[in-house]
């Protein structure tokens, strides 16, 4: 028998991917859930989208919006899902969930803390003595416990209140949001690293357990170099807008035809970077020649280094630093990124059907993920989820009657 080509597009998965056979309960709504889940779904995991009756509200969160109505905040993190419509507020709903997880490995949720030991279906009392194998993640703004516990969190909330806000802007606009969600994101990634090692773990010791994520913690977790110098000095951080705390040259700078980004990590750097520039001179001065010495002078340097790039093409000129091994690169606007030619090869553009996305970062050399499936219309795979799980027609048609499953979006 001949196989099937493979769905023509770019940055699609070309082997089952590294967590094939993984199955995954997802009951997370936003932006750090489903960017966990897609990440694994990127690499094989199946995942099981279970959307409450009004669906997920970044559905709703455009425009832009898609052919199907779904707007590009949710489609740019829940690829490769199967969504299937429940309403878990009733005893029914729950128990189609318990059925769900007698084979699932992971559950990931992001429900208040409080909410699912309300329903009976605490990790503690239920979950773990019911399924030990199960992997149980719940990402929350603040946790359950703690003078914040269970109190609700948002992104620029917690940039906000764990200092990374801060540290951005620069001393004229005061602490400002960083562009983009980035505490979600991270939430995201930690949760993901976390559900792995419990994963890794349950395969020495045959037990799950529980994934205890917050948007506060992992908050907190971003703030490199800071907090380090906070620690060592005592002295409060404060915004230097693009300019390195602790590095210099390491700033954004004008040219004749765009701005640039310049790296010097280290006081060899600087001399290869001035003798690039022919400017020998300025690494023996004694305000330059030294890390240190350059942080306390940055202004100056800056002067001195504005002056010799403001006739330079800057495209051209990062590309001869790179090829020179002097790190550096033009600032591009996100339409720019997405069309140049090293994003290209690195299939960090994804496309499959009517679908364009971010392709995964992570690139494995046997067990290549990505793009699998578009990102799934309102339960579009209700029938053939609970199918698979065992589900007969006429039950499916008494949990349709009951209003437990749900196939179009309630307002």
């Amino acid at each position: 028998m001949t196989e099937a080509a493979p769905p023509a597009g770019l940055g699609l998965a070309r082997s089952e991917g590294a967590l094939a056979g993984l199955r995954v309960i997802d009951l997370t709504r936003v932006l750090g859930g489903p960017y966990c889940t897609m990440v694994l779904s990127d690499h094989g995991a199946e995942v099981i989208k279970l959307e409450p009756p009004q669906g997920d509200e970044v559905r709703d969160w455009g425009p832009p919006f898609n052919e199907a109505g779904d707007a590009s905040y949710f489609v740019g993190v829940n690829r490769n899902k199967r969504s299937v419509g429940l309403d878990l507020s009733k005893p029914q709903g729950r128990e189609v969930l318990l059925r769900l997880l007698e084979g699932a490995d992971v559950l990931v949720e992001n429900f208040k803390p409080g909410s699912m030991e309300k329903w009976g279906l605490g990790y503690e009392a239920v979950l773990r003595q019911r399924f030990p194998h199960l992997v149980h993640c719940r990402v929350s703004g603040f946790g359950g416990e703690g003078p914040l516990g269970g109190f609700p969190g948002y992104d620029a909330v917690l940039q906000a209140m764990t200092g990374l806000m801060s540290i951005n802007g620069t001393a004229d606009s005061g602490p400002t949001r960083l562009g983009n969600p980035i505490v979600d994101i991270a939430t995201g990634l930690f949760s993901t690293i976390g559900i792995l090692m419990a994963l890794q773990e349950r395969a020495r010791s045959g037990l799950g357990q529980y994934v205890d994520m917050t948007l506060h913690d992992c908050g907190m977790a971003l703030l490199h170099p800071h907090a380090a110098n906070y620690f060592l000095n005592g002295k409060r951080p404060r915004a230097t807008g693009n300019p390195h705390p602790n590095l210099v040259p390491y700033s954004k700078f004008r040219t004749r035809t765009c701005e640039i980004f310049i790296a010097a990590g280290n006081d060899p750097a600087f001399r290869k970077f001035c003798d690039f520039l022919g400017l020998p001179e300025l690494a023996k001065d004694a305000r330059f020649a030294t890390n240190g010495a350059r942080v306390v002078n940055r202004e100056a340097l800056t002067v001195v280094l504005e002056d010799r790039f403001a006739a330079e093409d800057g495209h051209e000129l990062t590309q001869r630093m790179l090829a020179a091994g002097l790190p550096a690169g033009p600032v591009l606007h996100i339409d720019e990124a997405m069309a140049a030619a090293h994003t290209a090869h690195r299939e960090m553009v994804t496309e499959l059907g009517g679908y364009r996305g971010v392709g995964t970062p992570i690139k494995l050399s046997r067990t290549p993920g990505g793009t699998r499936a578009e990102p799934p219309r309102y339960a579009e795979h209700t029938d053939s989820v609970l199918s698979a799980h065992g589900f007969s027609e006429a039950e499916l048609a008494a949990l349709r009657a009951s209003g437990i499953l749900v196939d179009t979006r309630r307002t």
